[in-house]
């Protein structure tokens, strides 16, 4: 059995292929990752052009820094993740620091107060996406289409007692995307952004 704080045989292998610069592992990265990049990108900067660049931005660091990435650290999602963060919360704030320059309204406040409800946006995002299919089901079912607890059970096949433990533990999950650090936020999410 593996240790329990050794990271998934892929995420090591890919670190090395792409340390060997094939370019095909890019690729394979692109296609797993790149929904997740753009999505939280765009969740930060609210722009879809900007998402692209910063897209764009973190498959390009990744092809040239994947010693950057510490398996010890935690996973490769993780990392993507908070590379992705990092580098469109740094873009939030050039660009807002410039509208402040041009005098456009708006203080270091209002800057700050839409940088962390972007972070908390797209924490919540991607604590959404990385938990498990069954407790984002129920979410799914209870909150995007209305149902209760009942229904959730019905639609979902399992008892109403299974129904109400993966939507407390759903939403136990989602509730952490406040916290800094928080569990099931990428390591260094909650830190400086």
């Amino acid at each position: 059995m593996a240790k329990k704080d050794a990271p998934p045989r892929w995420d090591r292998k890919m670190q090395q292929r792409l340390a060997r610069g094939e370019a095909a592992a890019l690729g394979e990265l692109y296609d797993r990752f790149a929904s997740l990049v753009h999505g939280m990108a765009h969740r930060v900067l609210g722009d879809e052009r900007a998402a692209d660049g910063i897209t764009r931005d973190v498959f390009v660091h990744v092809w040239e820094h994947p010693e950057a990435y510490d398996p010890k650290q935690g996973p490769l999602r993780s990392w993507v993740a908070t590379l992705t963060h990092r580098l469109a919360v740094q873009r939030l704030r050039a660009t807002e620091t410039a509208a402040l320059a041009q005098g456009s309204g708006g203080s270091a406040e209002d800057l700050e107060r839409k940088v962390r409800r972007a972070s908390v946006a797209a924490r919540a995002d991607y604590i959404v996406t990385s938990m498990p299919a069954p407790l984002r089901a129920a979410l799914d079912l209870a909150y995007f289409q209305r149902r209760d607890y009942r229904q959730t059970a019905a639609d979902l096949g399992v008892t109403e007692d299974e129904a109400r433990r993966r939507l407390r533990l759903g939403l136990q999950l989602l509730s952490t995307a406040h916290d800094a650090g928080a569990p099931g936020a990428p390591p260094g999410y909650g830190g400086a952004v």
